[in-house]
């Protein structure tokens, strides 16, 4: 399948030259002139898009205005093209969520591998995105979303590491300490029974929910989730 890119340049020469070097990679170019464009463009085919190429000096809305508005719900990769060689501005682009920065003139070479980087970099980030689901439990690690029969459930960074954990093993009985290294990381040199609190904080979360039941305890040992229909399970 072809790999599709939204190219935001509103200089025609240069959008032109662009168009064809990316067709030339075999490509597939989506060329805009303007944010709004771009914008439009973007919700028509944002399934399909894999990158933009997203110049910053842009009529209306610059391409500023373009990535914050992007990146409110997604997190397809954005490589920001300008002319203004300001580490100001770089830092602006990089902390509103580009992946990449690169300065006019350019040559296109740099600018095919810098594409080539980021379109392998995306390829092992997604391969690690996953949608988890036991019993009435979904988990997504893209969105960082959980939910229990189609309703949300609002959860902390460790509440969702330590139900990320339950959920990559599903029916195991994890101990005390597979939990404190997963969720805190080996180097924890805290209180044991912290994990105790996590558990106590999820399973508070999941209370009202029909996954209520589905921590168990295993005295003496630590936890295991279960799909809520084991008889012990707090």
């Amino acid at each position: 399948m072809k790999i599709t890119i939204l190219l935001v340049e509103d200089e025609e020469g240069l959008r032109t030259l662009l168009s064809a070097e990316l067709g030339f990679e075999d490509y597939t170019v989506i060329p805009c002139a303007s944010g709004e464009e771009a914008l439009t463009q973007f919700a028509e085919h944002q399934s399909d898009i894999s990158l933009i190429i997203l110049d910053w000096m842009l009529p209306g809305i610059d391409g500023l205005g373009v990535l914050r508005k992007i990146r409110r719900h997604y997190d397809v990769p954005v490589i920001m093209m300008t002319a203004r060689n300001y580490v100001g501005d770089k830092v602006s682009g990089l902390d509103a969520g580009a992946d990449d920065y690169i300065t006019k003139p350019f040559d296109t070479e740099e600018l095919l591998a810098r594409i080539r980087v980021i379109l392998r970099r995306n390829v092992v980030k997604n391969s690690n995105d996953k949608m988890f689901r036991v019993g009435a439990l979904a988990l997504d690690t893209k969105t960082r979303q959980v939910f229990a029969a189609d309703v949300e459930i609002q959860l902390t960074q460790r509440e969702f590491d330590l139900l990320l954990t339950f959920m990559q093993h599903p029916g195991e009985v994890m101990t005390r300490d597979d939990l404190l290294d997963a969720v805190l990381g080996t180097n924890f040199d805290g209180q044991i029974n912290i994990v105790d609190v996590y558990v106590r904080y999820l399973r508070n979360k999941l209370k009202e929910s029909v996954a209520s039941q589905m921590i168990q305890t295993i005295r003496g040992v630590g936890y295991k989730l279960g799909d809520g229909d084991e008889e012990n399970a707090l």
